[in-house]
């Protein structure tokens, strides 16, 4: 099977992959190669796939979408980290969500600048009679 992740800004993953395991709203469920057509919302949690090689590796997935159509696994997310093994993803995440809260903040200002801006421009319209 060919298994796709597409984020926002990019294509994070493309490989050929033996079997999916991952978590949908309602349960737990594997994807082997001839597995019938399949499509699943993906609650935050842990994504796992094992390569032809007999390789087990981990994504951690925000909320997503995951499409089986024929041979290919697609899977649509906002944010992932993959990782060879848990331990790992724990430190990838743990700098992943480190930099979402540092860009959160920066965004959180920037919008109080704006907010704070158009109070004033308001309260001046207010004031000179204009409004």
């Amino acid at each position: 099977m060919r298994l796709k992740l597409l984020l926002p800004s990019e294509k994070l993953l493309d490989i050929t992959v033996a079997k999916v395991i991952a978590e949908a709203e309602n349960g737990s469920f594997c994807l082997l190669p001839h597995h019938v057509d399949f499509v699943a919302s993906l609650p935050p949690g842990i994504f796992f796939f094992e390569t032809e090689a007999g390789e087990e590796e981990y994504l951690a997935l925000d909320e997503g979408i995951l499409v089986k159509v024929g041979s290919e696994v697609r899977v649509s997310a906002r944010n992932a980290v993959r990782g060879a093994s848990l331990g790992e993803m724990r430190d990838a995440l743990e700098r992943q969500f480190r930099l979402l809260d540092e860009r959160q903040r920066s965004a959180r200002s920037a919008v109080a600048r704006l907010e704070a801006g158009f109070v004033g421009k308001f309260l001046d319209l207010q004031e000179s009679g204009r409004f």
